[in-house]
C-alpha cells in the first residue's frame, strides 16, 4: 500500500486531504510513524520504500514479481463517500513500483475504486504507461477478467487471474460490467463460480504455463481460515490453477500444500503506513514475508518455498530481526498445523518449507 502517508514522503506527494472520522490529512500517518520509530525523510528516492527487499530480489532473481497493489494511483478527488478509508498515490510516484521491477499489480481489492471510476481508469493508465501489467480490474468486465501474462524467456509463462470477494469489504457497486469499469468481483464461492474460472483457465492455459489465482478475501484480522475459503482454494487447484495467492489480512495467515500445489491463504502486508496505530499488536502486522515459491512448469507442482522475513519500519521494508523471524516461523507452524504443514528457520534467518 503505497498511498496515503507513504505518498506524502515520495517525490511527488498528492493532496494530503483525507476523509476519515479521525483524520483529515495523510500527514497524520507520517507523524504517527515518526513518533513510533523515528524521523522519516521527505521527497525520498522512489526506491526508498523497498529498502532491503531490493537486495533480496537481486539475490533471488525471481522470474515474476507480483504484488497486490492496495491503493488508487490518481489525482481524482471523487472519493467513495460510502467508505471510511481511502488510499491514493500521485501518478508521478509510479516509479516507486517500477523501482523493484514489479511485473504485475493485482487490483481486485477494496481500495482500487476508492476514488471512483475515474480513479481506477487513471490507475490503469499509470500502470500501462509504466509498462506494468495489471489483473483483476479493467475498463469493462472482459478486461477485468483478462489475465496478466508474464513471459519467462525459455521457460514458459506466468498467467495471473485476479478476483475479489465480498468478504474483503469490496462494495457490490464496484463490480465491472460490460459497459462499466470495475473489478472482477466474485458473486459467491460456489461451484458455479469455480466452473466459470475453470473455463477461463482452460481457455488460456498452454503447456508450461504456471497459472496463479490471486484473490482478495476475508477479514483484515484473525488467523483462522473459513472452511469456505479452503474448499474454494482446493477447487481452484482442481480447476487448473497452480498456485493460490490470497490477500486482505494485514498479517500472515496459514499456508497449505494441497495435492502438491501451494495455497497462501493470506500473505499479510508487505508495506503500509500503519506504524504507530495501536489495537492489533498481537498480530504483528509490521512483520511480513517475501514469498519465493519454485513451481515445476510442466506439472504445476510446488518444488520448494523460501520466504524472507521483513519488517515495515519508517515506511520501508527492512530485514526482520532474528527474533522476529523466529516469531514468523513459529506463527506459520502454529496456524498451519491444521494443514499438516511445517516450516523451519534457517541459520540465515530465512524460512523454508520443510517438505512438499
Amino acid at each position: 500500500m503505497t498511498g496515503r502517508g507513504i505518498d506524502q514522503v515520495l517525490p511527488h506527494p498528492g493532496d494530503p486531504r483525507i476523509h476519515e472520522d479521525y483524520a483529515r490529512s495523510a500527514e497524520m500517518y507520517v507523524h504517527l510513524a515518526e513518533r513510533a520509530n523515528g524521523p522519516i525523510p521527505r521527497s525520498v528516492d522512489c526506491s526508498y520504500v523497498w529498502g532491503d527487499a531490493l537486495g533480496e530480489l537481486a539475490r533471488v532473481q525471481p522470474d515474476a514479481r507480483i504484488v497486490n497493489l492496495e491503493t488508487s494511483i490518481t489525482r481524482s478527488d471523487d472519493y467513495d463517500k460510502d467508505k471510511g478509508i481511502h488510499y491514493r498515490m500521485h501518478p508521478d510516484n509510479v516509479p516507486c513500483i517500477t523501482a523493484a521491477g514489479i511485473d504485475c499489480c493485482v487490483l481486485s481489492n477494496n481500495h482500487a475504486l476508492d476514488f471512483g471510476k475515474a480513479g481506477l481508469l487513471e490507475t490503469l493508465e499509470a500502470l500501462e504507461g509504466a509498462g506494468v501489467k495489471s489483473a483483476g480490474a479493467g475498463r469493462n468486465l472482459a478486461a477485468a477478467r483478462a489475465p496478466a501474462v508474464i513471459e519467462v524467456p525459455g521457460q514458459g509463462r506466468v498467467v495471473v487471474f485476479a478476483f475479489g470477494a465480498g468478504s474483503s469489504g469490496i462494495p457490490p457497486s464496484w463490480a465491472a460490467t460490460d459497459d462499466r469499469p470495475g473489478i472482477d468481483l466474485l458473486a459467491d464461492l460456489a461451484d458455479r463460480t469455480l466452473d466459470r474460472i475453470r473455463d477461463m483457465v482452460q481457455g488460456v492455459k498452454r503447456p508450461r504455463d504456471v497459472v496463479i489465482a490471486s484473490i482478495h478475501w476475508g477479514d483484515n484480522w484473525g488467523f483462522g481460515v473459513p472452511e469456505e475459503h479452503v474448499r474454494f482454494a482446493h477447487g481452484l487447484l482442481r480447476a487448473g490453477v497452480d498456485l493460490v495467492h490470497g490477500h486482505s489480512s494485514h498479517h500472515v495467515r496459514p499456508i497449505e500444500v494441497f495435492e502438491s500445489k501451494l495455497i497462501l491463504y493470506g500473505c499479510g502486508d508487505f508495506l503500509d503506513d500503519y506504524e504507530g496505530i495501536g489495537g492489533y499488536e498481537g498480530f504483528r502486522d509490521d512483520l511480513g514475508l517475501m514469498y519465493f515459491p519454485t513451481v515445476d512448469a510442466v506439472t504445476g507442482r510446488l518444488v520448494d518455498l523460501h520466504m524472507t522475513p521483513m519488517q515495515i519500519r519508517r515506511f520501508r521494508a527492512n530485514h526482520a530481526s532474528p527474533e522476529d523471524a523466529r516469531w514468523l516461523a513459529d506463527t506459520i507452524n502454529r496456524e498451519s498445523r491444521t494443514f499438516d504443514l511445517r516450516v523451519e528457520l534457517r541459520d540465515d534467518h530465512r524460512i523454508e518449507l520443510r517438505h512438499c
